[in-house]
């Protein structure tokens, strides 16, 4: 199985094993990730779920859609590689993707 290594707001860092196919957001929630509110259950009308995607993973995920990005356009902490959880598919490529999860608005 692959990993997906979720660094939290307190600076922890928690490697949990991850399956194609789920979100992100699901990952983490499936693995106790309380920091991943998700109030909207993952249909990308929310930005709870905000993180950060590590640089050199960045350009595999591929870039925000035009929804995604006007929510992450909301929150004062959006970076060049910032994502919503919901909104990453997690694929065997994914192996070993490091993400953060940004602060909250």
């Amino acid at each position: 199985m692959s990993t997906l290594i979720v660094e939290n707001r307190a600076g922890q860092q928690i490697s949990m094993q991850a399956r194609a196919s789920l979100t992100l957001m699901d990952i983490m929630r499936d693995n106790g990730v309380e920091e991943i509110l998700a109030l909207c259950g993952g249909t990308c009308s929310c930005a709870t779920c905000h993180i950060i995607i590590a640089d050199e993973f960045a350009d595999r995920v591929g870039p925000a859609s035009e929804d995604e990005s006007d929510l992450l356009d909301c929150s004062e902490h959006r970076g060049p590689t910032s994502r919503l959880a919901c909104q990453v598919i997690f694929s065997d490529e994914l192996d070993g993707i490091r993400v953060r999860i940004a602060p909250e608005d």
